[in-house]
């Protein structure tokens, strides 16, 4: 499972990403990360330094889109669960076929809660779960959302604050900050840098009040962070143990906080240059707290 591309100054070790996929998934929900995620690389003009590999899991052996898109699954949701921790990310796409997981209570609403519980249990690894539009109902429903700040798609605010109120009553009654961003992102990385205006992960404005917060940039700091002790401890002070949790709005709010994600896993510049590639604008969301881990 754990990939590593090699280039002439050693190897580095490919990001697992693990898409769990139910029937009537949005196609563009699962294509628009894929495709940046697949297009990044730890070095820009070195195409055998890719950063990420994605595997699909599914209930079933092929699963279909809201559209009508059919993918095979590389694994079911049993070996997923078995595997997860090989998994640096989770990513849950949304799509029509979300009402129905939360009707049945069905997949992928306990891989999300697994996951969540796995950083729990263990900080000494990075892991970062993401949300596509709708997707964020299922963190929600899954209870792992209390005391946090999280988007949806818009025309789902209500029903994502309802969700989220049921799931404070279920739990410790934390509730739940629903911000209309593009994209939220809590229990950040980040490193300072020497010249903090310059640093393309501070906010120019304070979302909601809260204070200014920035991502960590840096190619492949994601490893050295794991390293560190005082990082680990720190972690796991904070909510879900540290866990990187990004939800994001419709479907183009995905690939920014896709992009987001190559920012703070690989590096701003590999951000850009995916950006650049497929001619997209990258419209920046909000990270509602972060600490230097």
């Amino acid at each position: 499972m754990s990939a590593v591309a090699e280039t002439t100054e050693g190897p580095i070790e490919v990001i697992q990403v693990l898409f769990a996929l139910h029937p009537g998934f949005g196609a563009q929900e699962l294509c628009g990360p894929l495709e940046i995620l697949s297009k990044a690389l730890h070095k820009i003009h070195d195409p055998n330094t890719r950063a990420f590999e994605c595997t699909f899991a599914s209930v079933s052996p092929g699963v279909t889109s809201s559209s009508g898109l059919t993918i095979k699954a590389d694994i079911d949701i049993k070996t997923a669960h078995e595997d997860l921790n090989e998994y640096d990310v989770l990513i849950i796409p949304g799509g029509n076929g979300v009402d129905d997981v939360l009707k049945k209570n069905s997949e992928p609403l306990e891989l999300i809660k697994a996951f969540a519980e796995l950083q729990t249990s263990d900080p000494s690894k990075e892991r970062t779960l993401m949300s596509i539009g709708t997707g964020s109902l299922l963190l929600a429903q899954a209870g792992i959302l209390q005391g946090l700040a999280a988007t949806t798609h818009p025309d789902y605010y209500t029903k994502m604050e309802i969700i989220c109120k049921d799931a404070a009553r279920r739990g410790d009654l934390e509730q739940t900050d629903v911000m209309e961003e593009n994209y939220v992102v809590n229990n950040a990385r980040f490193e300072l840098g020497e010249k903090l205006e310059e640093n393309p992960f501070v906010l120019s404005k304070r979302p909601d009040g809260r204070r200014k917060s920035i991502a960590r940039k840096g190619s492949n700091a994601w490893k050295e962070s794991v390293k560190r002790r005082e990082s680990n401890a720190r972690r796991a002070t904070l909510k879900l143990g540290g866990l990187r949790l990004i939800t994001s709005g419709g479907i183009t709010s995905g690939l920014d906080a896709s992009l987001y994600l190559v920012a703070a896993m690989v590096s701003h510049e590999s951000a850009q240059e995916v950006a650049r590639v497929m001619q997209y604008t990258w419209n920046k969301g909000v990270t509602v707290e972060g600490i230097d881990v």
